[in-house]
Formats: C-alpha cells, sequence, structure tokens
C-alpha cells in the first residue's frame, strides 16, 4: 500500500466507509451454489490466501485490499465471497464496524498543540494550497482543515487521482457481505493508533510534502493509476517494488508505516485463528516482501498458500 493512499484510509474509515455500511440493508440471502474454493497448487498472482499448519485445528484467510477504488473495479470474487461465508470473524486494520471508534475519529485528524498549516507554509504556499482546493472536488475550504495534519489533506486529494465519478474501498465491499452473513467484525489496531503514526512524522515535513504532492499532481496521478493496474492484476511482487518508490524521500519512515506493523499484527494473529476460521482483510501492501505478513507468517511456521481469486 502507498504511503499515501494509507492516509487516504484513515479519511475513508472515518467517514464514507462507517456511514454506508451502518446505512446498507441486508438483501435476501441467494441460494445459488458458489464454486468450491481451490487452492493454488503454486504461487500465483493473487489477492487471496490460505493460513493452516502449525497448530491450526481450521484455516483461516489473508485478503489484501485497496482501500480506495472505481466503484466499476471494487469487486468481489467468487472465492472470496465464499471465504468470508465461512468465517467467524472478519479482521480489518481497524474495527469499522465500531461506532464509538468511528465517531470519536475526527478528533485525531487534528495537529497537535493548536498547530495550523497556515504556521508551516509560506504565505506564497499558502496561497498556491489554497488556490488548488479550489479549483478540485475537495468538498472542504481550507479555513477548515487548516489544523489537519497535512498527510491527511495529501490523502483527500489522492481520491480525485482516480479519475472517475464515485469511489469505493474493498473493505466496504466486504462488510457488506459479511452482514449477510452475520458475521461479527474486528480490528488489529486503534484508530487512535493510526493517527499517533502521523504525529512521528515532522508536521512541517508533511506540510513542505504537500506542496509537492500539488505541483507534481499528474505524476501522482501516473503512480495513482499504475498502482491500481497492478492491483487489479494482484500482481503483490509488483505491488511491493512499487511501493517503495511511488513516494520519495518517505523510505525512512517504511517501518514506521508498514513493517513494524507487519510484525505486531503477526504477533497477535495466532492466538485469534486458534478460535476458528478467521478472514484478516488488510492494505495488500502489507502482504509481499521480506517484511509483509505472507513472509512472517511462514517464519513462524504457518503455511500461507495462494488462493484462487
Amino acid at each position: 500500500m502507498r504511503i499515501k493512499q494509507y492516509f487516504t484510509y484513515l479519511i475513508l474509515i472515518m467517514s464514507v466507509s462507517f456511514v454506508q455500511a451502518q446505512s446498507v440493508k441486508k438483501p435476501v440471502k441467494k441460494t445459488a451454489v458458489k464454486p468450491k474454493q481451490t487452492v493454488s497448487a503454486k504461487p500465483a498472482n493473487t489477492l487471496l490466501w490460505q493460513i493452516s499448519g502449525n497448530g491450526l485445528r481450521q484455516p483461516s484467510y489473508l485478503f489484501g485490499t485497496m482501500h480506495i477504488l472505481c466503484a466499476e473495479d471494487a469487486k468481489l470474487s467468487e472465492g472470496l465471497k465464499g471465504v468470508i461465508k465461512k468465517s467467524l470473524k472478519v479482521y480489518f486494520e481497524v474495527d469499522m464496524d465500531d461506532m464509538a471508534e468511528m465517531m470519536g475519529a475526527m478528533k485525531y485528524m487534528r495537529m497537535n498543540d493548536g498547530v495550523k498549516i497556515s504556521d508551516l507554509l509560506t504565505k506564497e504556499e499558502y496561497a498556491r494550497l489554497e488556490n488548488h482546493l479550489k479549483k478540485s472536488k475537495t468538498p472542504m475550504p481550507l479555513s477548515m482543515i487548516n489544523r489537519f495534519k497535512p498527510f491527511l489533506i495529501s490523502g483527500l486529494l489522492s481520491e480525485q487521482n482516480m479519475g472517475c465519478e464515485k469511489t469505493k474501498g474493498m473493505e466496504q465491499l466486504i462488510m457488506t457481505e459479511a452482514s449477510l452473513h452475520d458475521k461479527q467484525i474486528f480490528g488489529l489496531e486503534s484508530i487512535e493508533f493510526q493517527a499517533s503514526l502521523f504525529d512521528s512524522i515532522p508536521y512541517d515535513r508533511q506540510a513542505k510534502d504537500l506542496i509537492k504532492y500539488i505541483d507534481s499532481m499528474e505524476t501522482y496521478q501516473k503512480n495513482t493509476l499504475e498502482m491500481v493496474d497492478v492491483y487489479r492484476k494482484q500482481d503483490l511482487q509488483k505491488l511491493d517494488s512499487l511501493m517503495l518508490k511511488s513516494d520519495p524521500g518517505m523510505e525512512e519512515f517504511m517501518d514506521l508505516l508498514l513493517y513494524s506493523r507487519n510484525r505486531k499484527w503477526v504477533q497477535q494473529m495466532p492466538n485469534f485463528m486458534m478460535e476458528g476460521s478467521l478472514l484478516f482483510a488488510v492494505g495488500a501492501g502489507h502482504l509481499p516482501g521480506e517484511q509483509g505478513v505472507i513472509n512472517l507468517l511462514r517464519k513462524k511456521g504457518f503455511k500461507v498458500t495462494p488462493m484462487v481469486n
């Protein structure tokens, strides 16, 4: 998952996903027989993985999400639907079904100690940002988000790079499907923890990066569309290489934002999985690579096998 997309995710879980998920009406369950889920005999391009062995009585599952997609690209495969149906619970990065958690999330968007973006930029930079927001589809004027953490504003702007009228997150679709089968939703970490990660990156660094972002919007749009194409192809190896080059200058924060979180999740997951079959649906960027969730689970003795998706 690209760093900019991670910030978009926090915006998503603070607003759109929760509202839409709570308003979903459970449709009548269909009785059509679904294709049997199969585990691939050899590694393949896929976002869906089975976790087994190492004392597990039943397998659990791992799926790589993309938090913002064009609506027409956001679809659940029959394989993933089958996994949701057979799983006892669904774990996202955060508990998107917790009303108290979601309703209290807005306070974490603001910078600490009353810091404002206008304090971090020159008058000329601030004017450029304000002008860009006025021309964009961003629903809030700069005066309303002047205290927001700058990377969150980058997240608001990055959704426009998708080039489509309507967007959806895979989490939204998974929650809707899970509601059909009365599955409980849980989170691997809290929104407060996720938001605190932004406070570990100097605000002035974030603000300058925000200006670079709006000045290089065409380049970022190209990167975003490339990332979406790779996600569609379910090519986790390519996704891993794109992440490392898509946010120049942010390499020093990869452990903070990605790898350390992977390690914490993999410490928690074994205890959860002893309960029965679970689905862990996290940003696809967390899955691949030496420090990705797939490899870390294998190092702990689990068999992690690609599934047809």
